[in-house]
């Protein structure tokens, strides 16, 4: 399900906030969406280029998502350049995979599993990546 299209200036962050390449999405898009801005999405970018990802507060309201050099590469994109993109709801909350590990041992201990149930999707994420 495609939440929003559109198209962007890549920006990039000063390099004391990460030197990130981004895209910006705009707050009047992320107030549209279920879970404002802790919705999971899936970017797709020229090429057919895909990831997961998560929103961002760029501190003047708006939000952007991260874009990796490998993704820029693959897309034949860079930072200043205009990009259409599209995003789309993730259909996995987390936005990562359980590794088999941890199904295994959330489906043998009970106590287990209900604590983790109860950790918002972030912590449950940081677990995951531990992991």
């Amino acid at each position: 399900m495609i939440l929003f299209e559109g198209r962007e200036k890549i920006g990039k962050l000063e390099p004391r906030k990460g030197g990130y390449a981004y895209l910006v999405v705009q707050s009047k898009i992320v107030e549209q969406f279920e879970k404002k801005a802790k919705t999971r999405l899936i970017c797709r970018l020229p090429n057919e280029v895909e990831f997961q990802c998560g929103l961002n507060h760029l501190g003047d309201g708006n939000f952007f998502l991260i874009l990796s050099m490998k993704n820029m590469e693959r897309a034949g994109i860079a930072p200043g350049d205009q990009v259409a993109f599209k995003l789309l709801l993730d259909p996995n909350p987390l936005g990562v995979e359980i590794p088999e590990v941890l199904n295994v041992l959330l489906s043998q201990d009970e106590e287990l599993n209900r604590l983790f149930e109860e950790l918002s999707d972030g912590k449950k994420r940081g677990i995951i990546h531990q992991i």
